[in-house]
């Protein structure tokens, strides 16, 4: 099992979620989170904003499920913006253990 991490732009979260969901995958968890990558911020007028607001979507998926879920994101996530920095990352981790807190029980 893998645990897929995206980090999105808040404007195309939905547009994800509800792809995913499309595909079959309803599972995830969603969140707010700020940060900045590559680009540093971003700078409007004498303002400058050094964090920002991101959507980040987490979800377990089984191993060979795992490139077609993050084709998914990426197809979903990409603003056609070519070269510019912003659309987002996406981190795949292994996942050792899950427990089901209701059953409590190892579900892997």
């Amino acid at each position: 099992m893998k645990m897929i991490r995206a980090i999105i732009r808040p404007e195309m979260a939905d547009c994800v979620a509800d792809a995913l969901l499309e595909k079959g995958y309803p599972s995830m968890t969603r969140m707010d989170v700020y940060g900045r990558g590559k680009q540093k911020g971003l700078q409007v007028g004498t303002t400058f904003y050094d964090e920002l607001p991101k959507h980040m979507i987490m979800m377990v998926v089984h191993d060979e499920e795992v490139d077609t879920v993050v084709d998914i994101i990426m197809q979903n996530a990409y603003t056609g913006d070519d070269g510019n920095y912003g659309d987002g990352r996406i981190f795949v981790s292994p996942v050792k253990k899950a427990y089901t807190i209701s059953t409590q029980s190892a579900t892997l």
